[in-house]
């Protein structure tokens, strides 16, 4: 999101769904008095809204970043007339960071399941999201993400790889609780494959694996190798 933010003409919006789903999941995350408090969580209205809003102006791109698991209980509709990136992360690498915030997180939570049925489904209906793998990018930020937007016509500027340290205005209510790192990043850090996977999530992480692995076959692969040679 803080990369596409940083293309001229490209609004941002920061997980639309979020109060829906606590309200339809009941989850109990951090915050999550203040976000339904904050925000419309009738998602399928908040979608209607967006969709019509960027119909009536068509000056700049729309990015909406969602979580797989927000997208429940609501017409998906829109999703047919979107283009639609699934971002991944190794569950071996995702799941130590997740379980700080939510330490009994279970499949659903990682929203590795959902991102495989959204996605099969939109494949079946014609069709071409594009799965990003978190360390295919850190790789290679440029690389992969020249052929990102080559898929989504839209121009790539090196602008896209760097941002200012700090909130943004786009951020949810959840930020404080969500976005400590990001907010201290000032761009994608160089990937540092994490050691020592704690004992107690590996029966998550068997959960997790298949899923991923599902989806890291249709992921972008950095090409870094084949530009250095």
């Amino acid at each position: 999101m803080y990369s596409f933010a940083e293309l001229p003409g490209v609004r941002v919006i920061d997980e639309p769904l979020y109060g829906h789903y606590l309200r339809v999941s009941g989850a109990n995350h951090p915050g999550c008095h203040e976000i339904t408090a904050a925000m419309n969580c009738d998602g399928d209205a908040v979608m209607q809204d967006l969709l019509l809003q960027q119909v009536e102006d068509r000056s700049h791109v729309l990015f909406m970043k969602h979580m797989a698991h927000h997208l429940t209980e609501l017409d998906l509709g829109f999703l047919r007339s979107t283009n639609n990136i699934f971002l991944i992360r190794d569950p071996r690498e995702m799941l130590p960071s997740l379980t700080i915030q939510l330490p009994h997180a279970s499949l659903s939570d990682t929203g590795l399941q959902r991102q495989w049925e959204l996605y099969s489904e939109l494949t079946a209906s014609g069709q071409h999201p594009v799965v990003l793998d978190s360390r295919e990018l850190l790789l290679n930020p440029e690389d992969v993400l020249r052929q990102l937007t080559l898929h989504l016509n839209i121009e790539f500027t090196s602008g896209m790889l760097a941002w200012k340290a700090g909130a943004r205005d786009e951020d949810g209510v959840w930020a404080p609780h969500w976005y400590r790192a990001v907010h201290r990043s000032t761009g994608f850090a160089p990937y540092e494959a994490k050691a020592n996977f704690p004992d107690h999530l590996r029966p998550l992480l068997d959960d997790c694996t298949p899923w991923y692995k599902k989806l890291y076959e249709q992921a972008l692969r950095n090409n870094a190798e084949t530009l250095d040679k």
